[in-house]
């Protein structure tokens, strides 16, 4: 298979975005993952409104003023995938979502590639035969990544982007590839723009990865 389209993968559902009530329904749209999705800045700081989920709602409400739209975080900080993969069938497929994004790849540099890989299978699996259409995000950067930071220090959070990458082609998914979207801005002097601290990004940051998630929700369909 290969990435999804993001211009075709939700067009059923941005269909039902566009339609009024009566015929409307409820969306249900899932974000589940670490301190990121979670909304943790500079820990133990909370900051749920300027975090990618309610940046998400906000910029689908603007663009489907019709629509019911519920943004769900079933986040947890700290967790890795293994750690989200168990608790899926409870805490994530009991909102019968829609729409699932999953973003766990900076804390799974702990558990290594392998179990990081059979954790998002797993989760991929079940949602898919749920029929819920999934997105994948590699990991937002820390500053393992930053310019001039030796490889062995970034070496295992590239080495999870990648995975993620291979995660999205192999199941036809959609794929918001974070971490190459903040590479590409980010020079010497103006990572830390991006960051609330050394791996949680900051209000711009988390702006980054919601609009690119919007991506994912054309106002029009072909």
């Amino acid at each position: 298979m290969a990435i999804a389209d993001p211009n075709r993968y939700l067009a059923p559902l941005v269909e039902v975005l566009r339609t009024p009530w009566p015929q409307n329904r409820t969306v249900n749209i899932v974000c589940h993952g670490h301190s990121v999705p979670a909304g943790y800045f500079a820990t133990p700081v909370v900051r749920t409104f300027d975090a990618y989920p309610h940046l998400l709602h906000v910029g689908l409400k603007d663009r489907f003023p019709l629509a019911v739209i519920n943004v769900i975080v079933t986040a947890i900080g700290g967790e890795s995938s293994e750690s989200g993969a168990r608790r899926f069938d409870a805490e994530v497929l009991t909102h019968r979502p829609d729409v699932l994004t999953l973003d766990y790849g900076l804390n799974d540099r702990g558990i290594g590639t392998a179990r990081a890989e059979a954790a998002w299978r797993a989760m991929i699996e079940k949602a898919l035969t749920a029929g819920v259409r999934v997105i994948l995000l590699t990991p937002t950067p820390d500053i393992t990544v930053r310019s001039g930071a030796p490889e062995s220090e970034s070496r295992p959070l590239l080495e999870q982007a990648d995975q993620i990458r291979r995660l999205a082609d192999v199941y036809g998914l959609g794929l918001v590839d974070s971490l190459a979207l903040f590479l590409r801005v980010w020079d010497a002097a103006s990572w830390s723009d991006d960051l609330s601290w050394s791996n949680h990004p900051n209000r711009r940051g988390h702006e980054r990865v919601a609009r690119a998630l919007l991506r994912w929700f054309p106002p029009a369909t072909w």
